[in-house]
């Protein structure tokens, strides 16, 4: 049977001494710049700032005014205010290169910073439900709505617009979950404020026309519709975080770098793949059978063109390529 030739790669001496179990650590590492990391920490504490100038005006406007709606709000923003200040610290550790302690770097404190965000959601929530239900059904208070309850929420809409662009525009560009759940919080409290308008202008209405006094407990309503989508955020974050933590593959990925390292010439087969990821960093090992009667220097320059081949599908990828040799390749019909 005839062999498929494999291309010949010019090589140092130095290359062919190496084994053909080669890892691109440095080459993924590339994309994590000092820049990068500098415009992440940047838009993580920005955002910190944002959420505790938004989190103390609805405080104060909540008190003053005695809506639920407002405080619930509030109690919302303090979550993306501690959920910010978790994420510019991950964001800060986990920018750190790896060590003799962290070889794989530190990446995953990413993950625990949004598994953190995550608990504090579930006692956020569970205090606003408390509060409309306790509203609802036992202690009923009369809300006072002003024109500040609506200056409140309307610039708690536009500060939060603004930051869950930048956030999501930056997590897109770093791979960030920490950065992206981050961005989820602020997205969510637009949905939320929007539902404390709604609920405010149902209960002005109220107050105008008694008929309507049923629109009183508006406020309440509303709180507990931000509790839904609190939960729903929490339910998100939590899923996703595990995942990350139990090291599982991102959904998809495999079939494609097994598909696309198994059509590259001077590979026979492709097999064992196994991926985890680390904060916005992916590693992947594997297994290719290749021609046995080539040398240390063209097996490794294969393995190098594999790990391009890899990076081309996840450039954050750190890729380690094991090589089995076969005793030949059949000729490509």
């Amino acid at each position: 049977m005839d062999t498929a030739k494999v291309p010949q790669h010019p090589t140092t001496p130095s290359e062919g001494m190496r084994s053909p179990a080669v890892s691109v650590a440095q080459k993924g590492h590339a994309l994590a710049t000092p820049a990068a990391e500098r415009e992440k920490r940047w838009v993580a504490m920005t955002s910190f700032w944002a959420a505790v100038g938004i989190t103390l005006f609805k405080v104060v406007v909540g008190v003053l005014t005695g809506s639920l709606g407002i405080l619930a709000e509030a109690a919302h923003s303090g979550l993306d205010l501690v959920a910010a200040a978790a994420t510019w610290v991950a964001i800060r550790i986990a920018g750190k290169p790896a060590d003799a302690d962290h070889p794989y770097g530190h990446g995953k404190v990413e993950n625990l910073s949004a598994l953190f965000a995550t608990f504090l959601l579930l006692i956020t929530c569970a205090g606003i439900l408390y509060g409309a239900i306790e509203r609802l059904f036992f202690t009923e208070v009369a809300v006072e709505v002003t024109i500040w309850s609506f200056v409140a929420m309307l610039t708690s809409i536009v500060v939060d617009y603004s930051r869950s662009r930048a956030l999501g525009k930056a997590a897109q560009k770093h791979h960030s979950q920490a950065l992206e759940a981050d961005a989820l919080h602020f997205e969510t409290d637009i949905w939320s404020s929007l539902a404390v308008i709604v609920g405010l202008i149902c209960v002005k209405f109220g107050q105008w026309q008694p008929a309507w006094a049923v629109l009183r407990h508006a406020d309440a309503l509303s709180a507990l519709l931000v509790a839904v989508i609190a939960l729903w955020i929490t339910a998100t974050l939590g899923l996703r975080t595990i995942r990350a933590l139990l090291d599982a593959a991102p959904a998809g990925l495999a079939p494609q770098i097994v598909a696309a390292v198994a059509a590259h010439p001077g590979v026979a087969d492709c097999h064992q793949v196994r991926i985890r990821t680390s904060g916005p960093r992916i590693f992947v090992d594997m297994h290719v059978r290749t021609e046995g009667s080539q040398t240390l220097a063209q097996a490794h320059a294969l393995t190098e063109d594999i790990q391009q081949t890899v990076r081309a599908i996840a450039p954050t990828a750190d890729v380690l390529v094991h090589a089995e040799p076969v005793v030949s390749l059949p000729t490509a019909r």
